[in-house]
């Protein structure tokens, strides 16, 4: 769900691009970061999983057209493909805001395409959303294969609603910013529906004088405001892909590593995971932490390796990288469990 800092005078939307497995997903987000001005665009970060070669996920932060007064922000993120990263995928859907369905043009791929689908319209309902009405946009993809399966079939397979719908080439970029445009309007125009989008903030003006002739201290004072520039406004840092899996009350550490890996504090990152990681595993109760990673489903050996690196005061990137990991993972695991709850 979009969320609005009033301070920054921002609203943030969340897309995230779905499908089955090796559709393209990721390979067309790649193409919108490298299309967008690197003024214009945050990092791209990822996490691979095990046996999938689409990514974890991908949180690119993106500022597109005003809103009113506001400026929208897009979180970007892609989700595994295959059927047995069901839970991961539900994670990342919670909260969006539009969604890019990517279909495979291979020929073969129409179960794959119509089970995703139906995938997608499973997991959108158990949070309480209807597929039809939601901003939706479907990419064909591979459209460039000689023996691509024709529109018609698609069709019949992924969009039985009539969404948007355009040819991509993944590879190339072709199509593919055209259907993200497409799908900013509808996400806009659902924000606009949903009266999420605040009301202007009405333009402040200071009384005339009753003698525009008079130059006293007081048409002076007047001058030196309306001349003065606007303060500059507050930017909170954005939230990355590790800190929006994070329980509510995990959320201010995971930020904190974040904004140190940023940073180049590496150290900092490390610490600041394995202290959130600490917090996260004592939701499993007891106090031994191989007991509490084995009740979580998480490796052992990575969290004793994360305490390890903490207590010696790791300075790489790679022993951050690593401690963003194991944080992301407990967190996933957390959510599988149902720990903690939402009110915690």
């Amino acid at each position: 769900m979009s969320t609005v800092n009033v301070m920054a005078r921002e609203i943030a939307a969340k897309v995230v691009f779905y499908g089955p497995g090796l559709s393209g997903k990721t390979t067309s987000l790649k193409r919108i970061y490298e299309s967008i001005k690197p003024s214009l665009r945050g990092e791209l970060m990822s996490l691979p999983t095990e046996a999938d070669r689409t990514l974890f996920f991908d949180f690119l932060p993106v500022r597109v057209e005003k809103v009113a007064d506001y400026a929208l922000r897009l979180a970007l993120y892609t989700v595994p493909g295959q059927v047995f990263y069901n839970a991961t995928r539900k994670l990342v859907l919670q909260g969006a805001d539009g969604v890019i369905f990517v279909a495979d043009s291979n020929p073969g791929a129409d179960d794959s395409n119509r089970e995703s689908m139906a995938n997608l319209e499973e997991n959108l309902a158990e949070q309480g959303i209807r597929l039809d009405g939601f901003p939706l946009v479907i990419q064909y993809n591979k459209r460039d294969l000689p023996n691509a399966t024709t529109l018609d079939a698609m069709r019949a397979a992924v969009n039985g609603r009539g969404v948007p719908e355009f040819e991509t080439c993944a590879t190339s970029g072709e199509g593919v910013l055209d259907a993200m445009k497409e799908l900013v309007r509808l996400v806009i125009r659902d924000l606009r529906a949903r009266k999420v989008v605040p009301s202007p903030r009405p333009k402040r003006e200071l009384p005339k004088l009753d003698q525009p002739e008079e130059r006293g201290l007081e048409a002076k004072i007047r001058e030196q405001l309306n001349e003065r520039p606007a303060p500059p406004k507050a930017v909170l840092p954005p939230m990355g892909p590790v800190a929006t899996l994070a329980p509510a009350v995990l959320v201010d550490p995971a930020r904190a590593a974040e904004v140190c890996f940023s940073a180049g504090d590496y150290d900092g990152c490390v610490r600041a995971c394995s202290e959130a990681v600490s917090r996260g595993l004592s939701f499993a109760g007891g106090t031994e932490r191989g007991a509490q990673a084995f009740l979580l489903g998480l490796d052992g050996r990575d969290v004793l390796d994360l305490e390890r690196r903490a207590a010696s005061g790791a300075t790489r990137i790679d022993d951050a990288a690593f401690a963003l990991y194991v944080l992301a993972q407990t967190f996933v695991r957390l959510a599988d469990a149902g720990l903690p709850t939402p009110q915690q």
